[in-house]
């Protein structure tokens, strides 16, 4: 059951190696992630839709935004099935 009055749940899972993975994300694609996400952090500059549409911003940015979006896809997915499981759980008689 997912706690969601008090904190959110968590976007990640712990794999056999006990290496936190990102949901949707495998283990290599979560480690470029983080890397991706910390090296853009050091830019100090965030990164728009617009201006990669518009070719402003490298190829990093465009796969950090790719991993993201695979991300949170498959986050919603799983939120969303999680809360449908739930629902047919939890029955009033």
């Amino acid at each position: 059951m997912i706690e969601q009055k008090r904190h959110a749940p968590r976007r990640y899972f712990v794999d056999a190696q006990g290496h936190r993975v990102l949901i949707g994300l495998s283990s290599d694609e979560t480690a470029e992630f983080e890397a991706l996400d910390l090296s853009s952090a050091d830019d100090g500059m965030p990164v728009a839709a617009a201006d990669i549409s518009e070719g402003v911003v490298g190829e990093n940015d465009v796969r950090w935004l790719e991993l993201y979006l695979k991300h949170e896809g498959a986050w919603r997915t799983w939120i969303t099935e999680s809360r449908a499981g739930q629902a047919t759980a939890f029955k009033l008689y």
